[in-house]
């Protein structure tokens, strides 16, 4: 389907802030789960189309926690250093 970069209710969506916020902090290599590689032919799409720099990205399966769920920022999820310090 067609891809929202805004709306009313919001001025820009994650597809345009990501790959602004990378072309603006010279960004050349995304690491990311593989949930988020559809989007990565969005952003390389964005990226050609406003003449910004494209990085190189490479997806990792993605790490589950014991009870088999994704680990995710958004539901609290511990960080990598907090894994690998405990």
């Amino acid at each position: 389907g067609d891809v929202v970069l805004a709306r009313k209710d919001v001025p820009a969506s994650y597809h345009l802030c990501v790959a602004h916020d990378d072309a603006a902090q010279g960004v050349t290599c995304v690491t990311r789960g593989e949930d988020l590689r559809p989007a990565t032919a969005i952003h390389r799409l964005l990226q050609a189309l406003l003449g910004w720099p494209e990085p190189r990205y490479a997806h990792h399966r993605l790490l589950a926690g014991p009870d088999g769920r994704r680990l995710a920022k958004r539901d609290g999820a511990p960080s990598l250093r907090a894994l690998r310090e405990a």
